[in-house]
């Protein structure tokens, strides 16, 4: 594998359409149809709750939906990734992008649209502006602040863990809103307990640092050191572990080796609306209508575990309510990574497969807009008209690889949309084609692989950058992946 940004030299400027934050890989494509009220009619029906989108999940039982194979039917699961790949592609998105301007309601230009982040995948959604400005997220009991991210312990949690020890959460105020560098990982418990393990994890290489530090090393140099050595792992998993199995090793190999054919920028990496509002949410395929979120007292009988959808509109706010919201604290909301991550034990739960079903749960979201669809699949395909997104097939001449056949796509002829796909439903469509589901194909893999390693391949400070020969410390022979970053973080429960 070469260093992986030999794509770096220089450009003519007549490459480049003028960028924000925000842009296109694509300027000089036209939008997939023209924003009228009957092409809005027709992506609210395609991706309404009950429509050609909706996988129709009977959401009467958590626990059968988790561990009974015949409830998989009509949203089948998927061999190849497990369940909390949703949640760290999830945790990806927050770190890289914030855009709380964006609107369904009228068509924008991305290049206008501020990213109040710099895009990067560098875990500012973790540290904030480090322990000088964003003191909040720091532990003023250790080292003045300067050095460990706070984490607060979950009151009773320990009498009904699995293994009796105590669970922790994200620091949190008087009001319960967790602190942290993006707000948005609180919005489920599984987002907020990952959130909680990057910090575990921080402040346990904090620990080695100190234990190798020089008699002058400053705390800020500590920190600093810390930050670094957990960014790098970071982006490890990202590029070895989440983007393999996303778009396929070979994929990730070529561009690493090659560079980038479509993603290209003048001075610093930008965010494409064909990836963030399109390929990159395939992710929303992948959610499970419900969860085994932990093994609370009994490892073995399901009744006395935390099932729970990912959330339901249909139950009452409180303190602990039977769903898996964010923004709550109680001592059985937290994680037990087995059913998420492949520890070996043979409890994993799968992911659903990438293609046009999503669970039913996604078509009645919490706290939308008035007036605005509560429908996940229908605000997606509003989104990509609003962002002018180009149609999924010339998205595929421009990237000269193979286009889905008219007949791949004929549940659109309905809605007037078989040969002007949108780009979102369109590369959702063509993992269910060709690749089975089980991962993205050509267009939505090239799309995603490019951005994401684009984005580390254009950080100065990243591994690539600094030392691309650089290897993993705290994983087994030079390797690092998720399930090493949770034992590491000291968040994996000790299963009988």
């Amino acid at each position: 594998m070469g260093h992986g940004h030999s794509h770096l030299r220089a450009t003519p400027q007549s490459a480049f359409h003028h960028e924000g934050r925000f842009g296109r890989l694509f300027p000089n494509l036209p939008t997939f149809a023209a924003d009228t009220p009957e092409i809005r009619a027709a992506l609210v029906a395609l991706g309404a709750q009950g429509g050609p989108m909706d996988a129709k999940d009977d959401l009467r039982d958590p626990i059968a939906l988790v561990t009974d194979p015949a409830q998989s039917a009509n949203n089948p699961n998927n061999p190849s990734l497990t369940a909390g790949f949703t949640f760290l592609g999830q945790f990806l998105d927050h770190d890289m992008t914030f855009d709380p301007t964006s609107s369904l309601a009228r068509q924008q230009d991305p290049e206008s649209i501020r990213n109040f982040r710099i895009p990067a995948l560098d875990l500012d959604s973790v540290y904030g502006g480090g322990p000088m400005t964003s003191p909040h997220l720091y532990d003023a009991t250790i080292d003045r602040g300067q050095t460990t991210l706070l984490t607060e312990e979950i009151p009773g949690s320990a009498a009904v863990s699995i293994d009796g020890s105590p669970r922790f959460d994200l620091p949190r105020n008087s009001q319960r809103t967790g602190l942290a560098g993006d707000a948005r990982n609180d919005e489920n418990l599984i987002l907020s307990q990952f959130h909680l393990a990057l910090l575990r994890f921080h402040n346990r290489v904090v620990v080695d640092v100190k234990a190798h530090a020089t008699a002058g090393q400053t705390l800020g140099e500590i920190f600093a050191e810390a930050q670094r050595i957990v960014r790098w792992h970071y982006q490890w998993i990202i590029l070895h572990e989440f983007l393999v199995k996303t778009v396929g090793q070979s994929t990730v190999d070529d561009i690493l080796t090659n560079g980038l054919r479509h993603y290209r920028w003048r001075n610093q990496p930008f965010i494409p609306v064909e990836f963030s509002v399109a390929a990159y949410r395939f992710g929303h395929s992948q959610v499970r209508p419900s969860y085994r979120a932990n093994f609370a007292t009994n490892a073995t009988e399901p009744t006395q575990q935390f099932f729970a959808l990912i959330f339901d509109p249909r139950l009452p706010d409180s303190d602990d309510p039977p769903d898996l919201r964010g923004g709550k604290r109680a001592p059985r909301r937290f994680i037990d990574w087995q059913t998420f991550f492949d520890f070996g034990d043979g409890r994993v739960a799968p992911n659903k497969r990438i293609d046009t079903k999503l669970s039913t749960v996604l078509f009645d979201l919490l706290g939308q807009p008035q007036g605005e669809p509560t429908s996940l699949a229908s605000r997606n395909l509003l989104r990509n008209l609003a962002m002018k997104v180009p149609s999924g097939q010339r998205v595929a001449r421009a990237m000269r690889l193979p286009a889905l056949l008219p007949a791949d796509l004929d549940v659109l002829t309905p809605f007037g949309l078989q040969a002007h796909t949108p780009l979102w439903f369109y590369v959702l469509r063509e993992a269910e084609i060709m690749c089975d589901g089980q991962c993205l194909g050509p267009v939505g893999g090239r799309i995603v692989g490019e951005v994401i390693a684009g984005l580390i391949m254009g950080d100065r400070q990243s591994y690539l950058r600094q030392d691309p020969d650089w290897v993993p410390t705290y994983g087994p022979d030079g390797s690092f992946a998720v399930v090493d970053l949770l034992r590491v973080a000291g968040v994996v429960a000790t299963m009988p």
